[in-house]
């Protein structure tokens, strides 16, 4: 088999990407996926859409994102189920009030409409919330949630008609080169013929970074999500509530609730079976800020996979040290709503164009660099 350009992963960034370079005219666009499209991380994600950011770059690629998603039924033809009820972070100490004064003005800046609120208005927002000891909230009314499935079997769908392959159950086995350049990528199918790779792995993106002698750093990371019975009177405007100093967070899924919140306790790896163990400090969080939730069942759950950089920010570029081996990977817990924009930035890299936004601070090689670049509104 030959290719113009392979990409490894078939979640949403992957069939993003795809589906950005078919409809851009790209011939030969091969997507090589392990198992079936939005089976790893993606099917996980809580599906959260935001421009709610601290860093700049964050802020644009979440912003743009929102349009795409806006309009992905008219450029797609699927329904993603998007329900733009807003982001709510609830703030509880002076510090995250600072910071988060800092990101609303910055986010402002760039057209985003956030801002900071007082505890009584996010209570009539999210009512589930109890606001002792509340300072603040940030509030941004364009942000929401969608679903990820959705999203990548639109963009799967959409690709093929411009004429991309998807290539499902296919494991890449390794990646070809001729000294610097790609010659091709072997799979558990046979081997394509291609002087471009595109590495969107997720979590597993480290080790395809090394089939071509690049280094990603990403590492995988259990994260837990659980789903409750039919909350009776649900706002149907119920905003995507986080507590950031908990970063206990949820949104309505169904008639019921979404529920998750980060673990201190899990350690890095591929573990995605569910436990009790992050429970107790669940309901804690449950106990202070949200106590409505603690009466309510849970139906059911499950768990995925974070994919850690070092400074919880992306990788997207294009490697140094080998000819085309393009990247976007490393996103932290914000891929999904990060696709529709990257998705544009990887296919005007591979074309040598201009993206619209100047993605170099999130190289690779800033690490090396020491040149890291943090994101503070992380769930």
């Amino acid at each position: 088999m030959q290719a113009g350009v392979v990409i490894v992963g078939g979640g949403v960034i992957g069939t993003s990407i795809a589906w950005h370079l078919a409809r851009a005219g790209v011939r030969d666009v091969v997507l090589v996926e392990r198992d079936e499209p939005a089976a790893g991380s993606t099917s996980k994600a809580a599906g959260g859409v935001r421009a709610q950011f601290s860093d700049e770059l964050n802020i644009q690629l979440g912003a743009r994102s929102l349009e795409a998603f806006a309009r992905f039924e008219q450029d797609t033809g699927h329904d993603i189920g998007l329900r733009r009820v807003g982001y709510l972070f609830l703030l509880s100490t002076p510090e995250d009030v600072t910071s988060f004064e800092a990101g609303v003005r910055l986010q402002n800046s760039l057209g985003v409409p956030s801002r900071i609120i007082a505890p009584e208005e996010a209570r009539r927002l999210s009512p589930l919330i109890s606001t002792d000891g509340l300072l603040a909230a940030a509030w941004s009314p364009d942000d929401g949630h969608c679903t990820p499935e959705a999203v990548v079997h639109g963009y799967v769908l959409a690709a093929r008609a411009h004429g991309a392959r998807i290539l499902r159950h296919t494991e890449v086995t390794g990646i070809e080169r001729h000294g610097d350049t790609i010659t091709a990528v072997t799979t558990s199918l046979g081997r394509i013929a291609t002087g471009t790779v595109i590495c969107a792995a997720g979590a597993w993106s480290r080790a395809v970074g090394a089939m071509a002698g690049v280094d990603l750093p990403v590492q995988p990371l259990r994260r837990q999500i659980a789903v409750t019975e039919a909350v009776p009177g649900l706002p149907p405007t119920l905003p995507m509530t986080i507590d950031f100093t908990t970063s206990l967070y949820f949104h309505a899924e169904g008639p019921g609730l979404l529920v998750g919140m980060s673990d201190p306790d899990e350690t890095p790896g591929f573990a995605t079976d569910t436990h009790d163990r992050w429970i107790p400090r669940l309901t804690e969080a449950m106990e202070r800020r949200a106590p409505a939730l603690l009466d309510l069942r849970r139906t059911g759950g499950w768990a995925g996979l974070y994919e850690n950089t070092p400074d919880h920010n992306a990788l997207i570029g294009e490697a140094s040290s080998v000819s085309r081996f393009l990247y976007a990977t490393g996103f932290s817990g914000h891929g999904f709503l990060q696709a529709p924009a990257v998705g544009e930035v990887i296919r005007d890299l591979y074309l040598g164009r201009t993206p619209f936004l100047d993605v170099r601070p999130l190289s690779a090689d800033r690490f090396a660099a020491d040149a890291p670049r943090p994101e503070g509104n992380l769930v």
